[in-house]
């Protein structure tokens, strides 16, 4: 079998952009969280403040750093000056034409105003939810009056989902419990192999689906032991014969694959790459190879050219 190489594909064009080995739909998110996911974790760890909350705030806020009052202003989150605040500021329209914008120095200082900004009074009652309860913190956020947007919670909630924001709350609630009385001082061995594992194998969505890159050296049994995902079923849902040997670059499922593609790939075709099996291309698009097959009208054993279109919805 050979090694699967991910395309990035942008949704409604008709070109694949090549970006390391993993297939990023709207790769400025994926770059944001790369940069800033740590400086998220590093705020929910001193401050109980959700890391997912915080990095999907900051993504929606700021167009993934892209914003002008990111660029500008260091402001990744749309706080205004307000009462008390004495730092520079920036005008720009938003409710009235001249609103006044917080300036910072750095992206760090806008993090931390924005956790500031979330301890105070009015934002409160979030605190009596887990840290890890990333859907009540987002309808809190909203409740609490953060944004005007109706569907502003179900946006961040669909961010976090979208790009498995979740697992950076998970990775830091040791320290919590910790700090609250209720574990150990220190993170035991397997957490910290799992704090390792993850740091370099990040968990990636897929049509209602979550994967994982393999990276150099990974094999099923410790994949199974850092996920909890058995052997066997990690073989089953990726459909790998016995004896396959992990190789860097595969994508690996954590749970079943579907039938088809996700729907927004109904009338977007598949433009087979050079070197691409039809097992390639359905685990692409997280869906079983039977099922590309059969879209397709093809036979058994058909081995797709370069070139050739295939549907995967």
């Amino acid at each position: 079998m050979k090694r699967i190489i991910l395309l990035l594909l942008i949704l409604h064009s008709s070109f694949f952009i090549l970006h390391s080995y993993a297939q990023r739909p709207n790769q400025a998110y994926w770059d944001y969280i790369e940069c800033y996911r740590s400086m998220a974790q590093d705020q929910m760890q001193r401050h109980r403040i959700p890391a997912s909350i915080t990095l999907a705030q900051g993504l929606l806020e700021s167009a993934a750093g892209r914003s002008e009052l990111a660029t500008k202003a260091n402001n990744h989150f749309g706080i205004k000056v307000g009462v008390g605040w004495t730092g520079p500021w920036v005008v720009k329209s938003d409710d009235r034409p001249d609103d006044r914008f917080r300036k910072y120095n750095s992206v760090a200082e806008s993090y931390e105003d924005h956790s500031q900004f979330l301890l105070k009074p009015r934002y409160q009652s979030l605190f009596q939810l887990s840290p890890t309860d990333y859907k009540g913190w987002a309808r809190g956020l909203k409740a609490c009056g953060y944004a005007t947007s109706p569907t502003y919670a179900q946006q961040l909630i669909q961010i976090i989902e979208n790009y498995g924001l979740h697992q950076y709350d998970a990775q830091r609630q040791q320290y919590y419990q910790h700090a609250q009385g209720q574990a150990s001082a220190l993170p035991t061995s397997r957490e910290l192999a799992e704090q390792q594992f993850y740091a370099s194998h990040p968990v990636y969505a897929c049509n209602r689906n979550y994967y994982i890159v393999v990276q150099p050296g990974d094999n099923l049994d410790v994949v199974a032991l850092m996920t909890g995902v058995k052997k066997r079923k990690l073989r089953k849902y990726n459909e790998l014969p016995s004896g396959y040997t992990l190789q860097a670059g595969d994508i690996l499922y954590l749970q079943k694959k579907r039938g088809r593609a996700d729907k927004s790939f109904k009338r977007i075709p598949h433009v087979v790459q050079a070197g691409q099996s039809m097992y390639d291309i359905a685990q692409l698009y997280g869906m079983r190879v039977a099922s590309l097959y059969k879209l397709n009208h093809l036979p058994p054993g058909y081995m797709p050219e370069p070139g050739h279109m295939l549907r995967v919805y």
